[in-house]
């Protein structure tokens, strides 16, 4: 795609408005381009008021809307493959485990099929619930509630209520944002309080986040960083907000690098 530096930098702004986030790697490509110059160009719009640069790339500016699953699932995809893949190992057969809903959970379910954990799962995912089903040795119960269009995952009264009837030992949790002084956030709030009963039913919390996440604060919060007892994400170990997270008290296990 040839295009003068003017109109290349506009249709990165539409670009990121539109779905929300984007890389720098999806933006060389896209643009025929360098991701030093990808990096310059992000500078410049970031400069303007236009997007935000965050680790890896670039978000539109302010509290916008939540990218749709398909999107999400796309985005950063082997990042969250690597998360599921880290999270399933930490977790302990015939565990009683809370999994959330959205895109980086979802990476999670795929990667305990086939372990033979025996875990008793508790969801408030249709997409998890399904993932799940035939596993052997696995028992999946479905929170209930109202369903979300698009996300398939269920909200309101019945599904808070749901979880507070439980004791559980692992809750791993999605969230939209890592921030260092807003903690983990989301877009959306009747997600935002089935997130709270969660955290209140389990033991241990593990909080999943690919590096697109980090450094960004959503309209929702759900809980200050030191609420989690690991963060797992694909970032590097030594970034900036992973360095926080990691100061707060939480162990960070940080997917395809070497942990501290």
């Amino acid at each position: 795609m040839a295009t003068d530096v003017t109109e290349r930098r506009r249709l990165m702004r539409d670009l990121v408005q539109d779905v929300g986030e984007v890389d720098f790697a999806s933006l060389a490509a896209r643009f025929q381009i360098s991701e030093m110059t990808a990096r310059r160009d992000v500078d410049v719009l970031e400069a303007e008021g236009l997007v935000r640069k965050v680790m890896g790339g670039a978000i539109a500016t302010g509290k916008f809307v939540e990218p749709s699953f398909e999107t999400r699932m796309g985005a950063s995809s082997s990042g969250k493959q690597a998360i599921g893949d880290a999270v399933a190992a930490l977790l302990h057969t015939r565990e009683t485990v809370i999994l959330d809903s959205g895109s980086t959970a979802l990476a999670v379910a795929r990667a305990v099929r086939g372990r033979r954990l025996e875990l008793t799962v508790v969801t408030p995912s249709v997409q998890v619930a399904v993932e799940l089903s035939d596993e052997p040795g696995t028992t999946v119960i479905l929170t209930g509630g109202t369903i979300r269009p698009g996300e398939l995952s269920l909200i309101g009264d019945d599904a808070v209520s749901a979880l507070r009837r439980y004791n559980c030992d692992t809750y791993v949790m999605g969230v939209s944002g890592v921030h260092p002084t807003r903690g983990y956030s989301d877009y959306h709030r009747e997600e935002t309080a089935v997130k709270r009963a969660a955290i209140e039913a389990a033991d241990r919390l593990i909080v999943v986040a690919d590096r697109t996440k980090l450094g960004r604060a959503h309209l929702a919060q759900v809980a200050p960083l030191d609420a989690a007892d690991l963060l797992v994400t694909d970032a590097d170990p030594e970034s900036d907000v992973v360095r926080t997270v990691r100061a707060a008290g939480v162990r960070t296990v940080c997917a395809d690098h070497e942990n501290p």
